[in-house]
C-alpha cells in the first residue's frame, strides 16, 4: 500500500520497481550527460530494499546527482515554497530523462499533511556503512555546489544588471557611480572619533570638514551602516550639512551623495531632500558629466527625482550636438530608469542612434533598447530595423542579457525582423538552461507577441522550465502559459510542463488579488490549448475577483468574457462560479459595436458577403456576424439542407427592411378596392411576398436563373447559384401576416461558419493557426457548426480577379460534397 501511495504522490517514482535492474546501467553509462536538472535526495535512495540500497554503493565518480533548488536561498519564504511544492498534488509528470535516476525531495511537516514523508513510509536500514556515509556526504556537497550555481544564475539584480554596459568603457567612470570601486575600510575607533568630534563641535565644522566626515564614515564596515544611519550623532552631521548646503562645492556635494549610497541612506531622508533642491538650483552651472553622474546617484539611492530629470533633459536638449557616445548611452539609461520619455528628445535620440550605431558595443546596444523600452519611447521602424540588422549579424557574440533587452524593444515596436528571429532560433536554444527565468519569459513572450513560432526555441524553454518553475513570479507563469497557448504549442513534455505551471499558479494565488490580469492571462493561455483548471477558474469567476479586475489599469472585461463563455461551451460539467448575465450583455454590446465599425466593413469580408448573397439567393441566406462574440472575430453563417440547397434563415431583419421600403404606398382607389374586397386586381411585388415565407414554404420551389456572368462562373456546378427563389403570391392573401420566423421549422441540414481569415490569425510566415482561433473553431464545431475557411493566401489574391472566378471559388467552398457527407 505504501508503494502505491508513493507512486501517486511522486509521479517520477512510477518506475521504482525497475531501480534494482536499471540503476547500475544508468550510472555506468554516464548520467551526467543529461543537461536537464532533476531532483535527487541521497537519503531516500536507501529506504526500501537491499537492491535499492546498492545504488549508494556505486562508484561516486561515475554517478552524478542532478539537483534542482526550489527557490531563492535569500528569500524568507523559500522553505515554505519548497515544502508547498512537494506537498501539492501530483499532476501527471510522465517525462523521464534517460540519463538520470529521478527521485523527488520531501520536506518535513508540509509534506506530511498530504502524505507521510518517504523516509517514514518505508522501513529504515539498521545501520549506515561508513562508505555510504562518505558517498552521501559527497553527494550532499555536490548538491550544495549545484544549488549555489543555480541560485547565482536565477538571481536578477534589477539595479546592477542594467549597468553592465558601464564596464565597457573607462569614460563611464566619470558618468556613473561604481559600487564595486575598492575603498579602504575605516576602523570602528576612527568612526567613533569622528562622531565624537561632531558632537563636540555642534555644527561649527567647515563644509570641507563635513564632506570629509561623510567620506570617511561611508568606509565603515557594511554591517555597521544601519546602526550609523540611526545614530543621533550622524543625524547631527546631516543637519549640519543641510545648514551649509549652499556652501559646498559641486564636487563636495557629489561626494556626499556617494557616501549616502554606500551607507544606504533611505531615499526620503531630509538630507537627500536638501541635496535634490540644491542640485536643481545648480544644474545650469554644472557640466554634462556631473549632471549625468548625479542622476546616476539618484538611481542608486532609489530616489525619484522628476524635477531634476526634467531640468537635465532640457539641458541635454540644448547641448545635444555636444553629446559624446558614452554620454548619450548614459543619458538613454537615465531616461529608462526614470520611466520617462521626453517628447522633444525622441527625434534626436533616433538620430544619435543612427550616428553611433556601428560604434556601440553590443552591451550598449542592449542598454539603449532597455532604456527605450522602460520609458515606453516610440521608435521608428527604420531605426529599429537598423538595430535588428546589426544584432542579427553579431548575436553569437552578444550577452544574453543584452539580447533579451533588444527582444523587449523588438516586441514593443512590433517589428517582424525575420533574419533576427531566425538567428535567435540558432543561438538561443543552447543558452536556455543557463538563462534566468525572467530572461526565458521575455524570450518566449517576444516570440508569441510577434506570432513567431520556432519549435527549437519553444521546446528548449519547455524542457528547462519545470526544474525552474518555483522561481516564476505570477507574471512569469502567466506569460509562459499565454505564450505557449497563443502559439498553440504543446511540447513533448506537455504534461510535466503544464502541470508544473498550473501548480505554480496555485502557489501564487495570493498575488492575483493585486495583479488580476496575470491570472486571466494564464487561464486564457490554458483555454487556447483546451486546459481548464477548475479551481483557478472558479476563483477567477467569483464576484470578489471580478470586482478586483475593475481596479486594474487594464481593461479585463473582454478577457473575463472569453474565459466565461469558453468554460460554458467546453466544460458542461463545470459547477463553479459563473459571471453575471449583465456583464455578458455589457461586453457583448461592446464587442458587437466594435465589430460593426472595424470588422464587418473590411473589404475582404464585404466582398465575400456580397458574393455569397448573390450566389445563394439573397441576404436571407447569409448572415455576417459574430457567432461567438467572445472570440472577437466575425463569421459568415450559411445554412444548407441535406440535399445541398441553401436554406434562408436570416429573415427577421430583411422583413423589417422590406416593410419599411415597400409597404409605404399611396392610398389609391385601386388599393382601397383591394382592401375592401380582399382580392387583388393586380399582383403585389413578388419579393415582398417572398420575404414573408418560411424556409419550409421556400423549399422545392423554382429558382430564378443567375445573371450571365454568374452562370458562366458556375456552369456545371452541383447547384444553381444566385438562387433567389421566386413564388407566385396567393390570390387574396397579399397582406396577410407572415407565419412565425423560427428556425425550428427548417429542415435538418448543415450550418456553415465561413471564416474569412487574415494574416493575424496565423503565426508569422506560416499556416499555423494561433491559439485564439483554434479555440474559436473548436467551439464552433462543438456547437454543431461546420467550419469552412477562406484562407487569406487564397482569398486575398482572388479579390483582384474577375467576379466569375470569385464566384466559382466560393461555390467550390460552400457546396463541397464532403461537408454534407460529414454532417450525415
Amino acid at each position: 500500500m505504501a508503494t502505491v501511495l508513493i507512486c501517486r504522490r511522486f509521479p517520477r517514482l512510477s518506475r521504482v520497481t525497475a531501480f534494482s535492474t536499471t540503476a547500475k546501467c544508468k550510472a555506468e553509462s554516464g548520467s551526467g550527460k543529461s543537461k536537464q536538472k532533476k531532483e535527487e535526495n541521497p537519503e531516500t535512495a536507501n529506504t526500501r530494499t537491499e537492491s535499492v540500497a546498492t545504488i549508494q554503493l556505486l562508484n561516486p565518480l561515475d554517478y552524478r546527482v542532478l539537483y534542482n533548488p526550489s527557490a531563492y536561498a535569500k528569500s524568507r519564504a523559500a522553505s515554505q515554497q519548497h515544502a508547498a511544492r512537494n506537498s501539492g498534488h501530483a499532476l501527471g509528470d510522465t517525462s523521464t530523462s534517460p540519463g538520470a535516476v529521478q527521485v523527488q525531495h520531501t520536506f518535513g511537516t508540509a509534506s506530511s499533511q498530504a502524505l507521510p514523508p518517504l523516509r517514514n513510509a518505508l522501513p529504515k536500514p539498521k545501520s549506515k556503512p561508513l562508505l555510504e556515509q562518505t558517498i552521501s556526504a559527497r553527494l550532499s556537497a555536490a548538491q550544495t555546489k549545484e544549488e549555489a550555481e543555480d541560485e547565482k544564475t536565477e538571481t536578477h539584480d534589477s539595479k546592477e544588471d542594467p549597468r553592465v554596459f558601464q564596464k565597457g568603457r573607462p569614460e563611464y567612470r566619470s558618468l556613473s557611480y561604481d559600487k564595486f570601486e575598492p575603498i579602504e575600510t575605516l576602523s570602528l575607533e576612527e568612526g567613533d572619533s569622528i562622531l565624537h568630534s561632531v558632537a563636540v563641535c555642534k555644527g561649527s565644522q567647515s563644509p570641507g570638514t563635513i564632506t570629509d566626515y561623510f567620506r570617511k564614515l561611508s568606509r565603515l564596515p557594511a554591517e555597521q551602516h544601519a546602526a550609523l544611519v540611526s545614530e543621533p550623532r550622524f543625524n547631527a552631521l546631516c543637519r549640519c550639512a543641510v545648514k551649509n548646503m549652499g556652501s559646498f562645492s559641486t564636487s563636495d556635494l557629489i561626494d556626499i551623495l556617494k557616501a549616502c549610497i554606500r551607507l544606504v541612506v533611505p531615499p526620503t531622508h531630509p538630507l537627500l531632500n536638501a541635496c535634490e533642491n540644491e542640485f536643481c538650483r545648480r544644474v545650469w552651472d554644472m557640466n554634462l558629466d556631473q549632471l549625468l553622474l548625479v542622476a546616476d546617484c539618484w538611481r542608486c539611492l532609489e530616489r525619484s527625482v522628476p524635477s531634476y530629470l526634467s531640468i537635465l533633459f532640457s539641458y541635454a536638449n540644448m547641448h545635444w550636438k555636444d553629446l559624446a557616445l558614452p554620454q548619450f548611452v548614459q543619458l538613454v539609461y537615465i531616461i529608462g530608469e526614470g520611466r520617462r520619455s521626453p517628447a522633444d528628445l525622441t527625434q534626436k535620440v533616433e538620430s544619435m542612434i543612427l550616428k553611433y550605431l556601428d560604434s556601440f558595443t553590443l552591451e550598449e546596444v542592449g542598454a539603449i533598447c532597455l532604456g527605450l523600452f522602460k520609458s515606453l519611447s516610440g521608435i521608428s521602424d527604420h531605426v529599429m530595423r537598423k538595430i535588428a540588422d546589426r544584432v542579427s549579424l553579431q548575436m553569437e557574440d552578444m550577452s544574453t542579457y543584452a539580447l533579451v533587452n533588444v527582444l523587449k524593444m523588438l516586441r514593443y515596436a512590433r517589428m517582424d525582423h525575420l533574419p533576427l528571429l531566425k538567428e535567435l532560433g540558432k543561438v538561443i536554444p543552447a543558452r536556455i538552461p543557463a538563462i534566468n527565468i525572467q530572461g526565458i519569459m521575455h524570450i518566449t513572450l517576444t516570440c508569441s507577441s510577434l506570432h513567431y513560432f520556432d519549435e527549437g526555441v519553444m521546446a528548449a524553454v519547455a524542457m528547462s522550465l519545470p526544474s525552474k518553475v518555483t522561481y516564476c513570479r505570477s507574471k512569469d507563469a502567466a506569460k509562459f502559459l499565454w505564450s505557449f497557448g497563443c502559439l498553440d504549442y504543446e511540447p513533448p513534455n506537455e504534461e510535466e510542463f503544464y502541470s508544473s505551471l498550473i501548480e505554480q499558479m496555485h502557489r501564487k494565488l495570493h498575488e492575483f488579488g493585486k495583479f488580476p490580469e496575470h491570472l486571466l492571462t494564464g487561464l486564457l493561455g490554458l483555454a487556447f490549448v483546451k486546459r481548464f483548471p477548475e479551481e483557478l477558474i472558479d476563483y477567477a469567476l467569483r464576484d470578489e475577483f471580478v470586482q478586483k479586475t475593475r481596479g486594474s489599469k487594464y481593461e479585463l472585461k473582454k478577457d473575463l468574457f472569453t474565459l466565461g463563455k469558453s468554460v460554458e461551451i467546453e466544460c458542461p460539467s463545470y459547477q463553479g462560479s459563473r459571471l453575471p448575465p449583465q456583464l455578458y450583455q455589457e461586453v457583448t454590446e461592446m464587442v458587437l459595436n466594435f465589430a460593426e465599425q472595424e470588422i464587418y466593413v473590411r473589404p475582404e469580408i464585404v466582398e465575400a458577403t456580397s458574393l455569397l448573397e448573390s450566389m445563394l439567393g439573397g441576404p436571407e441566406y447569409v448572415k455576417s456576424h459574430m457567432i461567438l462574440p467572445h472570440t472577437r472575430s466575425s463569421d459568415l453563417e450559411v445554412h444548407l439542407a441535406m440535399d445541398g440547397h441553401p436554406i434562408p434563415f436570416n429573415l427577421k431583419d430583411r422583413i423589417v427592411d422590406k416593410k419599411l421600403k415597400d409597404i409605404g404606398v399611396s392610398l389609391t382607389d385601386d388599393l382601397m378596392t383591394q382592401l375592401i374586397k380582399g382580392r387583388s386586381n393586380s399582383q403585389f411585388p413578388v419579393e415582398v411576398e417572398n420575404e414573408a415565407r418560411t424556409p419550409g414554404q421556400e423549399r422545392g420551389e423554382e429558382a430564378r436563373a443567375p445573371r450571365a456572368g454568374d452562370r458562366a462562373a458556375l456552369s456545371g456546378g452541383a447547384l444553381i447559384a444566385d438562387a433567389r427563389l421566386q413564388v407566385e403570391p396567393k390570390l387574396g392573401h397579399g397582406l396577410e401576416a407572415p407565419p412565425p420566423l423560427t428556425l425550428n421549422r427548417q429542415p435538418r441540414g448543415v450550418k456553415l461558419a465561413i471564416q474569412v481569415s487574415n494574416r493575424n490569425h496565423y503565426c508569422y510566415c506560416s499556416k499555423r493557426l494561433l491559439g485564439l482561433h483554434c479555440l474559436k473553431r473548436r467551439q464552433l464545431q462543438q456547437l454543431g457548426y461546420v467550419v469552412v475557411e477562406l484562407p487569406f493566401w487564397e482569398w486575398f489574391p482572388l479579390l483582384k480577379r474577375t467576379r466569375s472566378e470569385k464566384l466559382s471559388y466560393l461555390h467550390y467552398k460552400v457546396f463541397n460534397p464532403a461537408l454534407l457527407s460529414g454532417a450525415s
